[in-house]
């Protein structure tokens, strides 16, 4: 007997063995979850059916897992207990969490309430095939004016009700105003193949609405999303367009990164509820399927599951449209589309033409509307300005990316002094650096 050994040795290295013995079973089972994961993208790539690319990933993680247990088995734990150790390891280290991913990556979410259908909504079919909720707001006294045209941001995210509630009072002015949710949204069409849902498309439909509305030309106010569509929709069709109203709108700049940074105005709770939200199995293999097959995407996560995990995301994501505690009290976040919104943002996704070249110069008269508190870079805003000669950008402080859905009657009054030829309620501005104030990136 080694005299020598203190007492209690022995059974702090049976623990020590033991717990090196289960983090070599754990990282096996991250090992073979990565492999398994992997093929399932590769299967995924040559086949879009859940079947095929979920029992091959099934299969080759159940083999990685396996051939891990026999290998850690063997080398921890001695001849006649590895047999049963091996089990044991691959049964809690392999079976157990990979029926649990199963499971909670293979149940569809439960259905979420249908969208309230707005009074006076009906489908129009244009031209491209689309078939595309409208709401017309008509000229009280009749229409003296160019009709109006309102382009929802997003992508993705129709916003009906509220954009009628904020632009209701332009009927006033003589004009007719046209609302309508774009390809994917609300009770429009939704496409079998999500590699429809492309910038080029939403132009495309924009112009069959028009035509089939019988509308010679239109001024168009484009939010966010909308503000670019807008935009190449006047560099498409310039002779259509009797004036623009941009407001947030989008980068035309493909290096501007910034519609990337709307969770970095969020609180640390909420965020970590909206990041909690977006890693769940189910909405986290549905994304990354996106990234390398959108049809194998379509098939695992379909439209009515896809949008309501948006409607979902979008709601947590909310609070970082405005600045801060100025959230309005507004109906829950319903209609919104995943495959128009993420689609276009993929990997796969073709990268759009660059619309400044045929901008530049166009005479349009145009408004740009940029909030304090908007998440998007500065420059998003003075790009417009820059290319249209006959532009004006003005500023609002205390106003977030949704500039006017969050109460500020000063956005409205200049969108209505503009477009009635009235004196703008704030100054135009002219420098190319933002405002001390400005919240988002330069």
């Amino acid at each position: 007997m080694d005299e020598s050994a203190e007492p209690g040795s022995r059974p702090t290295s049976r623990r020590r063995s033991r717990l090196v013995t289960c983090l070599a079973v754990a990282a096996v089972t991250a090992g073979a979850g990565l492999c398994g994961l992997a093929v399932l993208l590769a299967a995924a790539v040559v086949t879009p059916v859940p079947m095929l690319f979920m029992t091959a990933a099934a299969i080759v993680f159940l083999a990685v897992a396996y051939a891990g247990a026999v290998l850690v088995t063997a080398r921890r734990v001695s001849p006649g207990h590895r047999r049963t150790a091996r089990r044991v390891a691959f049964t809690a280290g392999s079976l157990v969490p990979g029926a649990v991913f199963a499971w909670a990556a293979l149940a569809p979410a439960p259905p979420s309430p249908a969208a309230t259908a707005m009074a006076g909504a009906s489908p129009v079919q244009v031209s491209t095939g689309s078939t595309l909720t409208v709401i017309k707001l008509p000229a009280r006294g009749g229409a003296s004016r160019s009709p109006i045209v309102v382009v929802h941001g997003g992508p993705g995210v129709p916003e009906l009700q509220d954009n009628a509630k904020a632009f209701a009072s332009l009927t006033d002015q003589g004009f007719d105003v046209y609302l309508y949710a774009q390809l994917g949204t609300d009770g429009s069409t939704r496409l079998d193949d999500p590699r429809g849902y492309t910038r080029g498309r939403a132009v495309a439909d924009l112009e069959g609405l028009r035509s089939r509305l019988g509308l010679s030309k239109v001024i168009l106010i484009g939010h966010s999303n909308g503000g670019e569509i807008a935009a190449r929709y006047l560099a498409a069709h310039p002779d259509r367009v009797a004036g623009l109203v941009l407001t947030s709108p989008g980068p035309l700049d493909p290096a501007d990164t910034s519609v990337n940074l709307v969770s970095g105005r969020l609180d640390p709770a909420r965020k970590a509820q909206l990041y909690g939200t977006l890693l769940q199995p189910r909405s986290l293999l549905g994304y990354l399927l996106l990234q390398v097959n959108p049809a194998a995407a379509h098939s695992f996560l379909p439209d009515a599951e896809a949008d309501a995990r948006n409607d979902v995301v979008l709601e947590l994501a909310r609070p970082a449209l405005y600045c801060r505690g100025a959230v309005p009290a507004e109906r829950p976040v319903q209609g919104t589309g995943f495959y128009a919104m993420q689609y276009p943002q993929s990997a796969t996704a073709l990268r759009p033409s660059d619309p400044r070249p045929a901008l530049a110069g166009l005479p349009t008269p145009t408004l740009i509307i940029k909030g304090s508190c908007d998440y998007l870079s500065w420059r998003s805003a003075t790009t417009y300005r820059d290319l249209l000669p006959n532009s004006r950008l003005i500023y609002v402080n205390g106003a977030g990316h949704n500039v006017y859905h969050d109460g500020n009657t000063t956005v409205v009054a200049a969108i209505t002094a503009f477009l009635t030829d009235r004196p703008l309620p704030l100054p135009s501005y002219t420098a190319a650096a933002p405002p001390a104030g400005y919240e988002g990136p330069p």
